[in-house]
């Protein structure tokens, strides 16, 4: 019998749902899939024919399949559509059935959508999911928040279609809410940082060192055989050898040099401003995304404010060995924004997050996966309280070894009037951090100066108010 058999239902077969489902498909488990386009059911009732695959057109039907309590996955873009999918859902559901949301949603969103549930008596875990289409066929990182005993119900599904780390599942619960998602957001925000760092190395060795494709792709290799290893680094050195079968050139000098995002690096940003956390590179690294939108602009102006790039009078080959080690600092810099980031969330939300645990599954599966991730899950299992990665021992000796050159890629980057926004904001931030006293008494005279804000003294506790005009 077809009714009630289904260990979960998706909703949304789009990439991610449809390989998602085959995934778990693959590891044995019974499930159902809907989707209102006729043709994407036809399409994964072909693409399933040798799996225990059901897929529908219709949700009456889909939840008449599913085992209960009854559990189904959606996999539709945030916002809106999430919303609507529950609408549809709510009918059909009875007390004690779970409805997980496995897109990029936002965490405020989600918590809103767990209480009205919840009065439903429906259960809702917001889980985030990295790694792409490859990911979802094969292995992607998961990151569920929400109750306890709703992950523990698909826990076992849920380990077995994650990616695997030496045998261990880069899956694991994470708190309650919101969690899940706001971990995912945060991913996200680090992704766009470390993408616009190895934009900027591009752009100092193709404008700055003028190297070739060819030259490129090997940079990045040898690269990612290193301490740098990790899937943005690999992938990077792999469309650089991407030919174009239109026009037979390689393909990266065919696309337009525009980069659109679609909001989680911006969630980011806002929610670490809520937080009162400083993340300077994932914010510049938003902002250049933004940036690149105004193409138009930026011919205009570099017509009006054309300068040539002086031809670099050093040794290429040694550049680059600085550059790599500038990557490497920016990197662990970036991290230490973003881990910040969820540590001031978990306090502020009560997420109770275990940083070490966000590593580890971290490490496999999803786009930020790197070799680093290894030595950031260390430094929290000896630390678990550790208010910011800079503070690590191993990673702090890591950044001082490569910090000379992160400051002479700044320079050189600075000299040749290419634009280095996400290195110099790391370099920023790294002597900010370790700035035992900054200017910020100037800034409040000022306040005081002009608002009676009021400010406080060194050796005096309280606030105080000066009249700065009388002589």
């Amino acid at each position: 019998m077809e009714t009630e058999r289904y260990e979960i239902g998706m909703i949304g077969l789009g990439v991610m749902g449809r390989n998602m489902l085959l995934n778990m498909a693959d590891h044995g488990f019974p499930v159902a899939g809907y989707v209102k386009d006729p043709s994407k059911v036809e399409a994964l009732r072909k693409e399933a024919a040798a799996n225990d695959i059901k897929a529908v057109a219709n949700v009456q039907e889909l939840i008449g399949l599913l085992r209960r309590p009854r559990a189904v996955m959606m996999l539709v873009p945030a916002g809106p559509p999430v919303d609507s999918v529950i609408g549809d859902l709510l009918p059909h559901l009875e007390k004690g059935d779970l409805i997980i949301d496995a897109g990029n949603s936002y965490f405020k969103d989600t918590n809103l959508r767990v209480r009205n549930l919840t009065e439903h008596g429906i259960q809702f875990l917001g889980v985030g999911v990295s790694g792409g289409e490859e990911g979802a066929r094969h292995g992607p990182s998961i990151m569920p928040g929400g109750p306890k005993e709703a992950y523990e119900r698909v826990r076992p599904l849920l380990e077995a279609v994650a990616a695997k780390v030496n045998g261990d599942p880069c899956v694991a619960y994470l708190g309650p809410g919101s969690a899940g998602h706001f971990v995912k957001t945060v991913h996200n925000g680090i992704e766009y940082a470390l993408m616009q760092l190895l934009a900027e190395t591009y752009d100092l060795m193709k404008r700055g060192l003028g190297m070739s494709d060819d030259q490129l792709r090997d940079v990045y290799d040898t690269w990612n055989q290193r301490e740098l290893n990790g899937y943005l680094i690999e992938i990077t050195s792999r469309i650089f050898g991407k030919v174009d079968e239109r026009t037979g050139k390689r393909l990266i000098d065919e696309l337009l040099d525009v980069a659109k995002q679609n909001g989680t690096g911006m969630w980011t940003s806002q929610s670490a401003m809520e937080l009162q956390v400083p993340i300077p590179t994932i914010d510049l690294a938003v902002a250049m995304r933004d940036m690149s939108v105004f193409e138009k602009q930026r011919e205009t102006a570099g017509e009006i404010f054309q300068r040539p790039i002086p031809p670099f009078g050093g040794d290429r080959g040694i550049f680059v060995e600085q550059l790599g080690h500038a990557l490497y600092a920016g990197m662990i810099i970036t991290y230490a924004q973003g881990m910040a980031v969820l540590a001031a969330a978990s306090d502020k939300y009560d997420y109770c997050l275990d940083l070490a645990t966000v590593a580890r599954i971290w490490r496999g599966g999803c786009i930020i996966r790197a070799a680093l991730l290894e030595d950031i899950r260390q430094a929290y299992c000896h630390q678990p309280n550790l208010p910011n990665l800079l503070l690590a021992p191993e990673l702090s000796t890591k950044v001082l070894a490569n910090e000379k050159d992160l400051r002479r890629v700044v320079s050189a980057a600075i000299e040749m009037s290419l634009p280095a926004p996400c290195f110099m904001t790391a370099l920023s931030y790294f002597d900010s951090y370790r700035s035992a006293w900054l200017p910020a008494n100037l800034i409040q005279a000022q306040r005081d100066y002009f608002g009676a804000h009021s400010y406080e003294c060194i050796d005096v506790k309280g606030t105080f108010h000066t009249d700065w005009t009388k002589s």
